[in-house]
């Protein structure tokens, strides 16, 4: 499979994106993300696939430090979504049910309600993540990064920096390993006491 972007000027709005998949001989056209408009496809887009070649992650800039993630399932020449929503908001859906979120408030209807909110895919899916010390089965999971900051809030709370959780391909679920427990609790951050 081939994968390439396009992209259309939309004067001070910026670019729209559009985003094929080919076979190998440049045959098949598929468009990835019909009816999307500049803010879900404004800008250029990563794609990683998994090692059997059977799901395509997009990774997908939204603006000045906000990224979210889409996948899609294959069928054929074709990839269509494999969720009813990107992703990403799947993954904050899951972050902000955990216990983890304690004391950290978004707005589930507005993604950007989170300061520089990205959802990011770690490194090594094509190796199915060796590199982590799991053995996992082939083109299984995903591994999600979720980050977000509270730079500017009069009354600061606790924030993300690269919370990480799992996405089983075959489950359509989200979970946390044993094993990034320990990262994990580092990765939540609490803001300093204000000095009087």
């Amino acid at each position: 499979m081939r994968l390439e972007q396009y992209s259309r000027e939309l004067g001070d709005r910026g670019f729209l994106y559009q985003f094929w998949t080919f076979d190998r001989d440049h045959r098949h056209p598929f468009l990835l993300n019909p009816g999307e408009g500049d803010e879900l496809a404004g800008y250029q887009a990563g794609f990683r696939f998994s090692p059997d070649s059977q799901w395509l992650v997009r990774m997908q800039k939204l603006g000045a430090g906000y990224q979210t993630l889409f996948l899609y399932r294959r069928n054929g020449y074709q990839f269509s979504p494999a969720t009813t929503k990107p992703l990403g908001d799947l993954a904050w859906d899951y972050f902000f049910s955990s216990p983890a979120s304690k004391g950290m408030q978004r707005d589930p209807r507005d993604r950007y309600s989170l300061n520089h909110a990205q959802v990011n895919l770690l490194k090594g899916m094509e190796e199915n993540y060796a590199w982590l010390g799991q053995q996992w089965p082939d083109s299984r999971y995903v591994v999600i990064s979720l980050s977000f900051d509270t730079q500017g809030q009069e009354k600061p709370t606790p924030w993300i920096e690269g919370w990480r959780c799992v996405y089983d391909l075959k489950a359509g679920t989200f979970s946390v390993p044993a094993g990034f427990a320990e990262h994990n609790a580092k990765a939540v951050r609490n803001p300093q006491p204000r000095s009087e």
